[in-house]
């Protein structure tokens, strides 16, 4: 019990410090919670089976390969894990009508992230234990996290512009980008030292999350 509540405290911790920053027009709790819940569920399935199509056509076995690895960064682990979240945010919440300001494009990528870090958390540190957690708990869930805030501020500019197809698209891209930027330095370990790499584009993934936050608030059609 006291493992399953570590691996999944730091999750929820980002999902209160998010619904705080929504400062002007809360989300339905119940929307939110079903958001989360389909990227607990939906999202892992959805991966799993790009998962296991892309092993068919595309093995990855040179495990020294840089090259090899860039791909199962950016284009296996990256690109599935990234799209099966975007799915749930442009298909489920983006249409609904409580996405009524930008803002909420990043509240409803968060809670999926959210979501899908759970339950991948979950699996690790029952798996790895308290170490596990802790490390988890100051990595890949803020990375989760921001990778969500980034593609959701597109996200929100898009419900709201006529320009929404390039708009989705790029908030995907982003968070493609920086998803297999921070797996890319981590995979290629073999590399002394190349797993700072990691940390410098999570600490720009902060940055410009805190950036995105700010703006979206700033620009809250509910902004008294």
């Amino acid at each position: 019990m006291n493992l399953l509540l570590a691996a999944i405290a730091p999750i929820f911790i980002i999902i209160i410090y998010i619904y705080a920053k929504d400062k002007y027009e809360k989300e339905p709790k119940q929307l939110l919670i079903l958001n989360f819940i389909l990227g607990a569920v939906i999202s892992i399935i959805v991966t799993s089976i790009l998962y296991y199509f892309f092993d068919i056509a595309l093995p990855l076995y040179n495990h020294t390969s840089i090259f090899e690895q860039f791909i199962k960064a950016f284009f296996v682990v990256g690109l599935t894990e990234e799209f099966s979240k975007y799915i749930i945010v442009r298909y489920f919440a983006q249409p609904n009508k409580a996405f009524n300001e930008p803002f909420d494009g990043i509240v409803y990528a968060v809670m999926v992230s959210m979501g899908f870090a759970a339950t991948e958390n979950i699996f690790y540190v029952m798996e790895s234990g308290y170490e596990t957690a802790l490390l988890r708990a100051f990595t890949a869930i803020p990375a989760h996290a921001t990778f969500g805030i980034l593609m959701g501020y597109y996200m929100g500019k898009a419900k709201f512009s006529n320009n929404k197809i390039t708009l989705n698209l790029a908030g995907l891209f982003l968070a493609v980008l920086f998803h297999g930027a921070y797996d890319f330095f981590l995979f290629i370990d073999f590399i002394p030292g190349i797993w700072v790499g990691a940390f410098f584009s999570l600490f720009i993934g902060i940055f410009l999350s805190r950036k995105a936050i700010k703006r979206h608030q700033n620009n809250s059609n509910f902004k008294v």
